[in-house]
């Protein structure tokens, strides 16, 4: 029998756990830890909640949990309740799927005044992840900024836009929909360093500006380049640009008919933060594009912030004892091996990128090595004790762990207690997860 650790329960840790299985059939026992009380990572707190299908996949991954051979284990923090090492005792592989959760920091001037935020913990205050969900940002004021030029900023452009109404059939947690609902946000200016062909964004989701009720998106026509040179695009990106020239094209009368315009200033560098205690304004220099570089041109300019979430990018949380690149954000791995019997998958492997489905290549792909590594001796050849062992040092510890039948529980409270079209409404702190679970 192998015994195999997966910490993270999002798509990189269950694609992982899928692998195994495959693989190995009845021949692997697979433990996935989360240090929350309810699994599935991104899905659940990173995903935008009025982008339901794509949580869909979550179906996918409980079936994969419901199987005698794979098992969640809730509410233990790797690194603080067990070591790495100790993980390492006790499995014959251990594989990081902890994903990227904290903020790339934007480290300009100013970046102490309040009502900045980064993407990770404003998109964790309105999808209710508990570390986030007393953040209380103000939206008292008339104008936001988000800083990016990636589906993260389109998701908080179009979340900040939205009406009540919109939210429907989403699972925006009710805290967020009653600020949103009072909110006096009528301008969002999406701020972004290179043009429009540099941008990250996706068809699909820029789409979904020109469907918002009282919102309509703005381009400057002289941002654009000559149309002729979309022709050069990958497909997907022409996509793109296409929708960013139809943004242009609306007459301005229709931006003075909505009551509220999402602006793309592109060509436009964050250089400092402005205000007297909380933020006012973000400055800006401008830039042109060299060889895909953005190239500031020593010209700045000020743009209204009275809130501001920067969109650019994710870290992953380092770990005790294990080798970490600072500079790429991410665990210093070759092709997702880190140490012997130790592993990164995901966005801990490679940093933030792809989709959710990008995942599953890259957890079948280091099971395969995890293969090799056990058929050529890497992993040694002595019997580990696996989950029995950790069962009794859990017990040893004190450990309150939530199984995935605990988490059905909490899920079908959380179903229970939902507004009217919405698919649940989520438990925002551990405490009331593990109440629901008892």
């Amino acid at each position: 029998m192998r015994h195999i650790a997966v910490i993270g329960s999002g798509p990189a840790g269950y694609y992982t756990a899928e692998a195994a299985q495959k693989l190995w059939e009845n021949e692997v026992s697979v433990d996935i830890f989360d240090m929350l009380p309810v699994p599935y990572g991104l899905i659940r707190t990173g995903v935008a909640p009025d982008h339901q299908s794509i949580k869909g996949v979550s179906r996918r991954f409980e079936k994969t949990n419901l199987s005698d051979n794979v098992r969640f284990v809730g509410n233990v923090a790797v690194g603080k309740d067990i070591s790495i090492n100790e993980l390492q005792d006790l499995y014959d592989a251990v594989i990081l799927a902890t994903g990227a959760p904290l903020d790339r920091e934007l480290d300009l001037p100013g970046k102490q005044l309040g009502n900045i935020f980064g993407s990770a913990a404003f998109v964790g205050w309105y999808n209710g992840h508990p570390e986030f969900a007393g953040l209380d940002p103000d939206l008292s004021g008339r104008h936001a900024v988000v800083i990016g030029m990636g589906n993260v900023a389109l998701d908080v452009a179009r979340i900040l836009a939205k009406t009540p109404e919109e939210f429907a059939g989403a699972d925006i947690v009710a805290h967020a929909l009653d600020a949103l609902a009072a909110s006096n946000i009528d301008a969002i200016t999406i701020v972004g360093r290179r043009g429009p062909h540099q941008i990250m964004m996706t068809p699909k989701e820029l789409g979904e500006l020109m469907h918002l009720q009282r919102a309509s998106p703005m381009v400057d026509p002289s941002d654009l380049p000559d149309e002729e040179e979309d022709a050069l695009l990958e497909p997907g990106l022409r996509k793109s640009v296409r929708h960013l020239r139809d943004f242009a094209a609306i007459p301005a009368s229709i931006h003075g008919e909505t009551p509220v315009t999402i602006e793309f200033d592109m060509f436009a560098s964050p250089v400092a933060f402005k205000g007297d205690g909380k933020v006012s304004a973000l400055e800006v220099e401008e830039t042109r594009v060299e060889a895909g570089r953005a190239i500031g041109t020593g010209k700045t300019y000020d743009i209204n912030a009275d809130i501001v979430i920067s969109c650019i990018g994710y870290r992953t949380s380092p770990i005790p004892d294990v080798p970490f690149d600072e500079r790429a954000g991410r665990f210093a791995n070759d092709e997702g091996r880190i140490l012997p019997g130790l592993y990164c998958v995901g966005w801990a492997r490679r940093g933030p990128s792809g989709t959710i489905g990008t995942n599953r290549p890259d957890g079948y792909g280091v099971v395969e090595k995890i293969a090799e590594d056990a058929d050529s001796g890497a992993l040694g050849r002595g019997r580990k004790a696996g989950r029995a062992g950790f069962d009794a040092m859990a017990q040893e510890r004190g450990l309150d762990i939530v199984t995935f039948r605990d988490w059905k529980r909490i899920e079908e409270a959380e179903e229970a207690a939902a507004r009217d079209g919405a698919p649940r409404e989520k438990f925002v702190d551990i405490a009331s997860m593990i109440a629901a679970r008892d």
